[in-house]
C-alpha cells in the first residue's frame, strides 16, 4: 500500500536517477517535473480519501461474510441528538458519535445520554475549524487533548478513537493522533447527508450501499438523516442486517 514514506522515497530516488541522466545529456531537466507532479498527486489523494491510511493506518471497516453493519455519527452533541437516540433507543441499535469538543462543553448532559445509552464516544477534534487542515502540529494536539479531556470530564472515559473532520488526513494531524496514542476510525459507505436534498434519495443511497462489515458515516445535524432513519433501520433489519455496536464490528476498544 502507497503510504507518505513511500511516496517520499519514490520522489527522492526519482529525482536522484532522473538528475543523473540530466547532467549526463541523457534527458532533459524538464522530465524532473513528472516524478514531482506523481507526488503530489499521490498527496492529494492520501489526504482526502481516508481508506488509503497514506498518511496514518485508518480503520474503515471489515471484510466480513456476517450481515453486520455498524453505524456511525458526526459533528454532535447537538439538540437534535436527542431525536437519533430516540430512533437507536427504538431499535436497540448501538452507534458511535464523534463529538465536537466544543459542543460536549455546551451539551454535556446530552453526551452523558449518549454514553448512558450504550454508544461510543469518540473524538472529531475541538473547533471543527474550516482551516483546521493548516494548523500546526502544537494546536493539532490541543484539539485532540481539549476534546478527550471535555470528554472525560463529562462521562468518566478517555475516548481512543479519533475520526478526522471531512475525513481529511495530514502529516501534522497524524503526528498529533500518533502523539496521543489514538486510533483513527474512518467509515466505507459515505451517506452524504449534509448535502442531502431529497430524503428518499438519500435513503435508497443508503439501502443501496447495505454489504456485511459497512461502516456508516451519517450526522446528527442532518435533518434528512433524523427523518429517514427509522426507515432505513427498519429495512436493514428486514433484510436481514444487525446493527452492531462499531467496536464489535471492527474489533477495536473504543476508550483507553
Amino acid at each position: 500500500m502507497l503510504s507518505y514514506r513511500t511516496a517520499r522515497l519514490a520522489l527522492a530516488g526519482s529525482v536522484l536517477a532522473l538528475g543523473s541522466l540530466a547532467w549526463a545529456g541523457l534527458l532533459s531537466y524538464w522530465w524532473l517535473l513528472l516524478p514531482l507532479a506523481l507526488y503530489l498527486g499521490a498527496v492529494a489523494y492520501g489526504s482526502s480519501v481516508i481508506s488509503s491510511s497514506f498518511f496514518i493506518e485508518t480503520d474503515c471497516g471489515v471484510a466480513t461474510a456476517a450481515p453486520e453493519i455498524a453505524l456511525t455519527f458526526d459533528d454532535g452533541p447537538i439538540e437534535p441528538t436527542r431525536h437519533i437516540l430516540a430512533v437507536l433507543r427504538k431499535h436497540e441499535a448501538p452507534a458511535a458519535f464523534f463529538c465536537i469538543g466544543r459542543r460536549v462543553m455546551e451539551n454535556p448532559a446530552i453526551l452523558r445520554q449518549i454514553d448512558a445509552e450504550g454508544h461510543i464516544v469518540g473524538n472529531h477534534t475541538y473547533s471543527h475549524h474550516a482551516l483546521l487542515d493548516f494548523f500546526s502540529r502544537k494546536k493539532l494536539l490541543a484539539e485532540l487533548e481539549e476534546t478527550g479531556q471535555a470528554v472525560q470530564q463529562a462521562i468518566g472515559k478517555k475516548p481512543r478513537w479519533f475520526r478526522p473532520p471531512y475525513g481529511v488526513t495530514t502529516p501534522n494531524l497524524a503526528f498529533a493522533i500518533r502523539a496521543l496514542g489514538l486510533a483513527c476510525i474512518g467509515w466505507n459507505v459515505r451517506s452524504m447527508d449534509t448535502v442531502a436534498q431529497d430524503e428518499q434519495k438519500l435513503l435508497h443511497r443508503l439501502l443501496a450501499a447495505l454489504k456485511p462489515g459497512a461502516v456508516f458515516l451519517l450526522h446528527d445535524s442532518s435533518a434528512a438523516t433524523a427523518s429517514i432513519l427509522d426507515t432505513f433501520i427498519q429495512e436493514a433489519k428486514n433484510r436481514g442486517f444487525k446493527i452492531v455496536s462499531p467496536s464489535h464490528l471492527l474489533c477495536q476498544p473504543a476508550y483507553d
